[in-house]
């Protein structure tokens, strides 16, 4: 079963969203940004500020015959609680393209938030006809899903898991970026990582860049989805790091025009050696990136 025991990282909680107020941690090195932006700079904006509550998500009618989703938003333990624009983007995308595959894939979300994308996915999943089991299921116990975060975000991943129903398929698991990866990924070995709006704290960037690599080395077949709103100069120093460790393609998607006014962008990260996994992804409606924007 998951567990809330792993201890924090940098990453954790950078904004104490209750009284909104910034905080960077115990380090000289967490007090801003490594490329000169101020110390607010090195954190993104928050989305407008919304009181807790239950927000229903209906993705445009991508999810039925699935019923919308229902998902507590609450800012008091960090900004995971809030929806996020670039989680939008990326489950109508994951909707819309790949809710075939995804019947069959065994997913992790990463900086989940409140599980807004895997959670849109999972509920596509159980209107899914002839869904298997995933690989291991009955003997591990091994779920489908994971939507993982860090400590603050467990219960309110918990608590939506349960108020949509989807006990069975999805497990919240602390995940900390730049340590190791828990052992129940390990065993999962998932192949598909949904991960919206992860850049926002750029200490943080090579934590995440460190995790992303990890869980590419768990299997041949790994796809990435990442989805992220730029707001900073520093944004893009993130994506060029990422070139010189994955192959990153930019996804072909019907609403592009739209999000990408506004500076959304989303992308598949793949291993470089993983020439196979890099041409299916093209086969499948992506276009190879060539330069960070």
């Amino acid at each position: 079963m998951a567990t809330a025991s792993r201890a924090s990282s940098l990453e954790l909680n950078p904004l104490s969203v209750g009284d909104l107020h910034y905080h960077y941690g115990d380090n000289a090195s967490d007090a801003g940004s490594r490329n000169g932006d101020t110390d607010k700079d090195a954190i993104a904006p928050l989305p407008q500020y919304k009181a807790a509550g239950e927000t229903v998500v209906g993705f445009d009618g991508l999810l039925k015959p699935a019923p919308d989703l229902r998902l507590r938003e609450d800012l008091s333990e960090g900004c995971g609680g809030q929806l996020w624009p670039a989680g939008m983007v990326l489950a109508k995308h994951m909707l819309r393209y790949h809710r075939d595959d995804m019947a069959h894939a065994r997913i992790l979300e990463l900086g989940a938030g409140g599980g807004l994308v895997g959670l849109a996915v999972a509920l596509a999943n159980q209107n899914a006809a002839g869904r298997p089991a995933p690989e291991a299921a009955d003997t591990d116990n091994i779920p489908s899903m994971y939507i993982t975060d860090q400590l603050p975000m467990f219960a309110l991943m918990g608590h939506n898991i349960a108020l949509n129903g989807l006990q069975r398929d999805v497990q919240p698991l602390v995940l900390n970026w730049g340590e190791p990866l828990p052992d129940e990924v390990r065993k999962q070995r998932p192949n598909v990582i949904l991960a919206a709006d992860c850049v926002y704290f750029e200490p943080a960037f090579p934590l995440l860049l460190a995790t992303l690599e990890e869980l590419l080395a768990l299997a041949d077949d790994v796809v990435i989805y990442f989805c992220f709103k730029k707001r900073r100069r520093a944004d893009n120093q993130f994506i060029k790091k990422a070139q010189k460790k994955f192959c990153i393609t930019e996804v072909v998607d019907e609403d592009r025009p739209v999000f990408s006014r506004e500076g959304l962008f989303l992308y598949t990260f793949t291993r470089k050696e993983a020439k196979t996994t890099a041409k299916s992804a093209v086969a499948n409606g992506v276009k190879p990136k060539t330069q960070a924007k």
